[in-house]
């Protein structure tokens, strides 16, 4: 067999047929000439010839004064003539020589209809130009010309809309109404391929299989192999589930559709089933290809949820969604991908095996990932040579593919912005700074506020920098910076994955470091430790409820239900654990952040001296790094630690 050739057999025609042409739609024209009929027969009939309206009077004065009226046609209660000569426009402005025209009407009075007089003087002066005819009754014609236009025009739209409701779903006038929107790139396309993903190599190999399906469909099925209809990409936003999706359209080289999932969701009920319905209909045409479905969690949440018992349409779409994906035959090359950052709220049904039957994660990249996504980021930036990126990932855990492009973008606009001509270390600290602890504000602490809070920061710093377990100091900065005052940044020295107790006691004494400083000093609390106290109580409660840190309850979970997190869910099932327990957990807890407290304010009075050194030096230079702080209170605990390890070794 020639792998080749199977391929070719297998990739869509490069210039498929094209469909029969559909009759052309004519009842918008049809609609169109009727209005301007009836537009034109209004203008003709309100300009059969250029006629001046004139009063009565001034009609008796023309014809016994000035005798200036040539013909006269009295019709019923109206008369119709023409002027000898045009006379001046009674109506003009002053200065200027507007006249009537040449033919005039007028009306008679009430009273009397028509005198003698008048008409023995129109017989005088005009003699056969004077004549007196019955008025046309044109009422019958005037109403059949309406009813005939009103009904030209019924017939009209009762065509249009035929036609549109027989092809509403086929292209009429409503016809893209249903069509799904999905984006299709070609395989001639600028395409991305795995080598565009840096890092997060263990999820490409997961893909690799995909790919090498839709490259040699034959190679799997020959020994009864199916591979996945459903692959479904979990993980924070920004790890690249987006663009492993394009990856492997493009190392597959195949049609991939991609499209949002709040797309398919509508006003109107059964529309987003009929754009599922036109998605894998035009993919299975195109097979070989992938649909991705990018938010899947904007369609395909739990069903029934909520208060109001669900949302219909969503509810039809998700169902459509699974029916497709179950109706698919074992020989269609159509694999369906999709990503979501909240796959505890994805309906049950979609996750099941057979819909969605391997899901995996794409978390937050780890040293050697940051590392390559540095590298892919800033190819194409000038760096200079003290730059070292191994180092910047080194102190960037925790941050996803997307936060790395953001910082070296940023760094890169401020070494623009002061006119460089390279991008330097010291612009990717300020790039640091500014995404890990937010802009710099306008603001500038003074007096008591700049003291309080530089005790407040230097309490953190000091209790980080003596605690062995504890993360590396990395800088900190009583300038303010997004909606706090002053910033203490700790830099893990690796990427943890599990947390003992005693690192998590650590953390909950750091983070209440500064509210003991505080109280130490100043002997008062302020409202600066509103967000280091919520920190502490989230780890405190997870230690009690979902760790088993707690012996006074043991080894048992009492999470909250997360399985839906709906409105009215919390409130429809019931708590699985009693009133007594809870008031237990609340003791537990508050046991362990009073312990932290105290022992935070026991090591900040018995290093009292290194405390207001610290706090004095950051009050005076603002901002102070690692190797500050070493200068001014010694070495942190962990070098101490390994250099007495260093001289007790034999």
């Amino acid at each position: 067999m020639n792998p080749q050739n199977d391929r070719q057999n297998l990739l869509p025609p490069s210039s498929p047929p094209k469909p029969p042409a559909r009759p052309r739609n004519n009842s918008m024209l049809w609609l169109l000439l009727i209005l301007g009929a009836v537009l034109l027969a209004i203008v003709y009939s309100s300009n059969r010839g250029k006629v001046s309206g004139i009063t009565y009077g001034m009609f008796r004065k023309q014809l016994v004064e000035d005798r200036n009226i040539e013909k006269v046609d009295v019709q019923g209660m109206q008369i119709f003539g023409e002027f000898k000569k045009p006379p001046a426009d009674p109506n003009a402005k002053t200065g200027t020589e507007a006249k009537l025209e040449k033919k005039f009407t007028t009306t008679l009075p009430p009273y009397p209809l028509l005198d003698e007089k008048l008409g023995e003087e129109l017989r005088a002066q005009l003699g056969s130009n004077y004549t007196v005819t019955e008025p046309t009754d044109n009422t019958f014609l005037v109403l059949l010309i309406y009813m005939a236009l009103f009904v030209a025009l019924f017939v009209g739209l009762w065509f249009m809309f035929r036609r549109a409701r027989e092809s509403i779903f086929s292209g009429g006038i409503m016809g893209g109404f249903s069509k799904s929107g999905a984006r299709r790139y070609e395989a001639g396309d600028k395409r991305s391929t795995f080598k565009d993903v840096a890092g997060l190599e263990g999820v490409k190999n997961d893909l690799a299989e995909v790919v090498e399906f839709l490259k040699n469909p034959e190679k799997f099925q020959r020994l009864g192999a199916r591979v996945p209809k459903g692959i479904l990409l979990m993980g924070p936003p920004g790890t690249g589930k987006t663009l492993l999706g394009r990856a492997v359209a493009g190392e597959a080289g195949v049609p991939f559709y991609s499209i949002n999932g709040s797309e398919f969701i509508q006003m109107f009920v059964g529309v987003g089933a009929g754009r599922v319905r036109d998605l894998f209909t035009t993919a299975k045409e195109s097979a070989p290809s992938i649909i991705f479905i990018d938010e899947i969690d904007a369609v395909g949440r739990h069903r029934g949820a909520g208060v109001g018992g669900g949302h219909d349409e969503r509810e039809q779409t998700l169902n459509q969604i699974l029916s497709e994906m179950d109706g698919f035959a074992q020989t269609d090359a159509v694999i369906v991908m999709a990503a979501t950052n909240r796959p505890d709220v994805l309906d049950p049904a979609l996750l099941r095996p057979g819909r969605f039957d391997r899901h995996i994660t794409v978390d937050r990249p780890n040293y050697k990932g940051r590392l390559a996504i540095f590298q892919v980021h800033s190819k194409d930036v000038p760096l200079d040579a003290d730059v070292d990126l191994e180092r910047l990932a080194a102190g960037t855990v925790g941050l996803t593919g997307a936060d790395i492009r953001n910082l070296v973008n940023e760094a890169a606009l401020w070494a623009s912005r002061n006119d460089k001509d390279s991008v330097g270390k010291e612009d990717f600290e300020y790039a640091r700074d500014k995404v890990l602890m937010g802009s710099k504000r306008e603001d500038v602490l003074l007096g008591k506020e700049k003291t309080s809070t530089a005790y407040h920061e230097a309490g953190h710093a000091l209790l980080a920098w003596l605690s062995p377990n504890a993360d590396r100091v990395h800088k900190v900065s009583i300038i303010p910076r997004g909606r706090s005052l002053g910033v203490t940044q700790l830099l893990p020295e690796e990427d943890r994955l599990n947390f003992g107790e005693k690192e998590l006691r650590i953390h909950l004494i750091v983070g209440l470091g500064g509210r003991s400083a505080e109280k130490l000093v100043f002997n008062e609390l302020s409202a600066g430790a509103e967000s280091d106290l919520n920190r502490a109580t989230q780890i405190a409660r997870r230690m009690v409820t979902y760790w088993g840190m707690s012996e006074r309850l043991g080894p048992v979970a009492f999470r909250d239900s997360e399985d839906h997190p709906f409105l009215g869910k919390e409130m429809a099932e019931p708590r699985r654990y009693s009133e007594h327990t809870a008031q237990v957990i609340d003791e537990e807890i508050m046991r362990l952040l009073n312990e932290a407290a105290e022992t935070a304010a026991s090591l900040l009075a018995q290093h009292r001296d290194e405390l207001d050194k610290l706090a004095k030096s950051l009050e005076a230079s603002e901002t102070l790094d690692e190797k500050d702080i070493e200068e001014l209170i010694g070495p942190p605990a962990y070098k101490r630690n390994a250099a007495d390890k260093e001289e007790t070794r034999p």
